[in-house]
């Protein structure tokens, strides 16, 4: 065999060695009932035709490869923005080690989230018990500021009532009665991490300003960013441009800390979040800004509810979006916008007209939850590129609606196509048969990067398979600028590698582009 003491080879190489090929083909022969070759191929081209296209996207009954995750793990992310929280999911096991997996693979980061481990017994008798020792195991062993309760498929179909429970939990001594414990119902079988993300935020806020009288404090802003795998990045460019404008903000929900812990010697269970003094502060706020508007829409109407004034944007990136963000800004704070931030628009603009020749005309398919999808199509046509391809399997009729307008806004947007509720199997066929330039989503596009051929650029979560996006911003001028970056670079990789034959295509092959 390859593989020795002295000769220690990676999986990669190492199973196109041989041995392995044989081993391989032999289990594929002998246990996965094959087809012939010919009618694999056969069946492989037909997935690529106008009429098969069509049975696909008239699929209902069957999903495959949704651009979404379930609500859970969205309201196990909200809890980490919060100080000293930890996230506590009434289910099995199994259910919350999907959960941290998903987001440690993404951020390289620890995610700390507990159970309350039912099992089949809980499912039939209700897992009540399971809250009381779950709630006094987490209190006792994690030291915990706060404790916020979410749960599965399994609770929600047998009808656990989290408030009652952690009631009958207090009574039991599992926490203190004065204990914050805030929770959301998240049935994982419905919505999607956006909805999840929601409750969550929505609970911590009505647990903590629910019967408190509002005294509002003009100038002042909530800023909720939603669920944004670029947290890290974008939250910190955010608050550096606030903090140039002079704005008194509270940033609800802030996570950037918390997946970016430094390697100094000491483990950080928890790390930075929203502090609960200021969550309960933000009760006075004279506006709720939500920085992704299909996010937080029922966090919205609770901050409605309380008095404040809302203003909802579609993740703030390019020189509009940016724009928009800022001026809303100004205008509730009575601030004015400083020559610093309008130098750095500038800039974007000035980048963007040195590639003009480059981005112009290029047909885009994006893919991922509807706010950065509605942001990057308006961040595309910014550029003279046409999105063609607008696919949200989280994506709502309203969502749709207001998509198609901004898309018939201009030009480069009048041929484009808008698919809610679809997944990434449709997004193969659309690819085939509609071709594009290039694919904007998340990981799970790299396969049809390999099917189709299409160049996929990673810029919204998961990315599994790449390292430390998440560090850098995409909002706002600084994030534009990385975006324009990430697209431009792809668009020269892939002309270098279809120019490289020696004597044959190198006369394309330029230093200078």
């Amino acid at each position: 065999m390859p593989q020795s003491a002295e000769k220690i080879l990676d999986h990669a190489p190492l199973f196109r060695e041989p041995e392995y090929r044989q081993m391989l083909a032999e289990k594929k022969l002998n246990f996965e009932c094959p087809h012939p070759d010919q009618i694999v191929t056969d069946q492989r081209e037909f997935t690529k035709t106008w009429e098969y296209r069509e049975k696909n996207l008239a699929r209902e009954a069957l999903v495959v490869n949704p651009a979404k995750a379930c609500q859970p793990l969205g309201a196990v992310f909200a809890a980490a923005g919060f100080e000293r929280t930890m996230s506590f999911v009434h289910g099995s096991q199994g259910c919350v080690a999907y959960y941290r997996s998903h987001l440690s693979r993404h951020f390289k980061e620890p995610a700390s989230a507990v159970s309350s481990s039912m099992t089949e017994d809980a499912a039939v008798f209700g897992g009540l018990k399971n809250m009381v020792d779950g709630l006094a195991n987490t209190y006792q062993l994690y030291d915990p500021k706060m404790i916020a309760v979410s749960t599965t498929c399994m609770a929600e179909v047998i009808g656990d009532d989290l408030h009652s429970f952690i009631e009958n939990a207090k009574d039991e001594n599992s926490v203190p009665r004065d204990f914050d414990v805030p929770f959301a119902h998240t049935p994982a079988f419905v919505g999607s991490h956006v909805d999840g993300y929601d409750g969550m935020v929505k609970g911590i806020l009505e647990h903590f300003w629910k019967g408190q009288e509002r005294s509002q404090v003009k100038g002042t802003i909530n800023i909720i960013p939603g669920f944004d795998g670029f947290c890290v990045g974008n939250n910190r460019e955010l608050k550096r441009l606030l903090d140039l404008i002079g704005v008194s903000y509270t940033f609800i929900q802030d996570a950037s800390d918390q997946f970016d812990t430094p390697s100094d010697g000491e483990y950080r269970m928890y790390d930075g979040g929203t502090k609960i003094e200021d969550v309960k502060k933000a009760l006075n706020a004279e506006a709720t800004v939500s920085l992704q508007r299909y996010n937080t829409r029922k966090t919205l109407e609770y901050c409605e509810e309380v008095g404040q004034a809302t203003a909802p944007f579609h993740y703030p990136l390019g020189v509009q979006a940016t724009d928009e963000l800022l001026m809303k800004v100004s205008a509730i704070s009575g601030k004015e916008i400083p020559e610093t931030i309008r130098l750095e628009r500038g800039r974007l603009i000035d980048a963007m007209a040195d590639s003009q020749s480059w981005l112009h005309g290029k047909k885009y398919a994006i893919y991922g939850d509807p706010d950065f999808v509605y942001a990057m199509a308006r961040f595309i046509m910014e550029t003279g590129g046409e999105p063609t391809h607008c696919l949200a399997t989280n994506g709502t009729s309203a969502w749709k609606a207001e998509l198609k307008e901004l898309l018939g806004s201009s030009p480069y947007g009048k041929d484009a196509q808008v698919w809610a509720g679809k997944d990434l199997w449709a997004m193969r066929s659309l690819l085939f048969t509609e071709p594009v330039d290039l694919l904007i989503g998340n990981s799970h596009g790299k396969y049809l990067e390999r099917d189709t051929g299409t160049p996929l650029i990673r810029l919204t979560f998961p990315i599994f398979d790449r390292h430390h996006h998440h560090r850098f911003a995409l909002m706002g001028y600084q994030g534009g600028l990385r975006v324009l970056t990430a697209i431009l670079d792809k668009i020269f990789d892939k002309l270098d590698r279809e120019t490289s034959q020696t004597g044959v295509t190198d006369y394309s092959y330029d230093l200078t582009r």
